[in-house]
């Protein structure tokens, strides 16, 4: 007989961009290990970028349900005089600050706590409740950023008693931007309790690599939930390894996603301006696919790359996967925080999977240099190593000029990060909580 899980995810098709990708991967994949998924997801969400195509990846088994938010992006968009289309939900380091965006940024900070997709949580709570009534749920699963969707799984776990699991795609206190938002001493104290709470009240709980497994393990203590790596991956139906086609007019160095000022890879543009005086890389190309800040962008004009680079705005997924594919070598930049060992995103799974080399910046002995490592995909730098970072993008061109262009990651290497790999995973915790086999809190973290 299937099993029933409520799926609380706020990102979620018409939503796009990386966020979305983990929830709707499970949810496409969970029938197939016995699991009808029961999703609760906003109705209008201030998502920082749009894909209704995704939505054609939603099995007919799911059954997905929309509630209103009191979502307080319009105040903050007013405090800082900005269209609701422009309030970043990230970093926003590098950023003019004018006196309005001062107090927006501190209202964010302080009172729309642990995040500003608070005002959801009772209506998430709320539908919810009647969704496991009505459903005979088995499990719940909330997935986050934002983490205030933990707490709509503790609540309705503490009401219900169906087990919960808690998903952490990225930390709480620990995420990239945290250190960026200018909390006051009460407001951490308080964040940092709900993440403890959080924690120690789940069933079990999952995120994405090892590093932020043993981060979370010693937030919570010893009375921490199970806490288990589910990484995250790439669909094969969405670009299937071993299917590259890079181009042969133009030496495309190509980063896909958002370019913030915190991940502004400042090495490998001086590295590319030694290249280009050496007159190295003739035919060099870099094209930014996604969301460039203007630092990014004032960056490569102070090094001279303006001329030799394209920028094109938010794509479709399935452009996105195009661009990776017709790429010389991709580009990756891991932005320097307390917890960026453990920053493993989708986009690197997709890297791999487009079969390009992959360069890039971030922690050189983190858990995303060691998949490179592992999958012979690819190289990390560290962030000040131009030589390095010259030394390797040359190799590259130099192999494609050739006509032998360089591979990466071999579809072999990749089979256990496929998404239905992942998501079955996934289904094995669920199974584990709902059947009892996870005592929950109490129980020391698994490691």
């Amino acid at each position: 007989m299937e099993r029933r899980v409520l799926v609380l995810s706020y990102y979620f098709p018409p939503a796009g961009g990386p966020g979305v990708q983990r929830a709707l991967k499970f949810v496409k994949y969970l029938p197939e290990y016995g699991w009808g998924p029961v999703v609760v997801t906003v109705r209008q969400g201030a998502y920082p970028a749009h894909d209704p195509s995704l939505a054609d990846e939603v099995p007919a088994q799911a059954s997905v349900h929309r509630t209103p938010s009191l979502d307080p992006h319009s105040l903050y968009a007013r405090l800082t005089g900005r269209s609701e289309d422009e309030v970043d939900v990230g970093s926003v380091q590098g950023r003019d600050e004018g006196w309005m965006e001062t107090i927006g940024r501190w209202v964010r900070a302080n009172v729309f706590l642990p995040d500003a997709r608070v005002g959801w949580m009772p209506f998430a709570v709320w539908r919810g409740r009647q969704l496991i009534a009505e459903k005979r749920v088995d499990a719940i699963l909330t997935t986050g950023p934002p983490h205030s969707t933990h707490l709509s799984g503790a609540l309705l776990q503490a009401t219900t008693g169906v087990p919960w699991v808690a998903d952490f795609r990225d930390p709480w206190t620990d995420i990239n931007y945290y250190h960026e938002l200018p909390h006051t001493r009460w407001a951490r104290r308080l964040d940092a309790a709900l993440e403890r709470w959080v924690l120690r009240r789940a069933r079990a709980v999952t995120t994405v690599s090892p590093s932020w497994r043993d981060r979370l393990a010693r937030k919570a203590g010893r009375a921490a939930s199970p806490i288990t790596v589910v990484q995250n991956g790439f669909d094969a139906t969405d670009i299937a390894p071993g299917q590259a086609d890079p181009l042969t007019d133009t030496f495309d160095l190509t980063h896909v996603g958002s370019l913030y000022a915190s991940r502004n890879p400042t090495a490998l543009w001086r590295a590319l301006r030694r290249l280009c005086d050496e007159d190295a890389v003739p035919a060099l190309r870099i094209r930014l696919v996604g969301t460039v800040d203007p630092n990014v962008r004032r960056s490569l004009q102070k090094h001279g790359l303006m001329d030799r680079t394209e920028i094109v705005p938010y794509v479709p997924h399935e452009d996105a996967v195009e661009y990776m594919r017709r790429a010389g070598g991709l580009l990756l930049s891991i932005e320097e925080f307390p917890a960026a060992d453990g920053m493993m995103t989708g986009k690197v799974y997709e890297y791999l999977a487009a079969g390009r080399p992959v360069v890039g910046v971030g922690p050189s002995s983190g858990d995303a240099a060691a998949l490179l490592r592992a999958t012979e995909g690819g190289r990390l730098f560290g962030r000040g190593d131009v030589s390095g970072l010259a030394q390797s993008i040359r190799a590259q061109y130099e192999a494609w000029a050739d006509g032998t262009p360089r591979a990466g990651a071999s579809p072999e290497a990749l089979r256990p990060y496929r998404r239905r790999v992942q998501t079955q995973q996934i289904a094995t915790v669920l199974r584990d909580v709902a059947e009892g086999r996870r005592s929950g809190p109490g129980e020391e973290a698994a490691q």
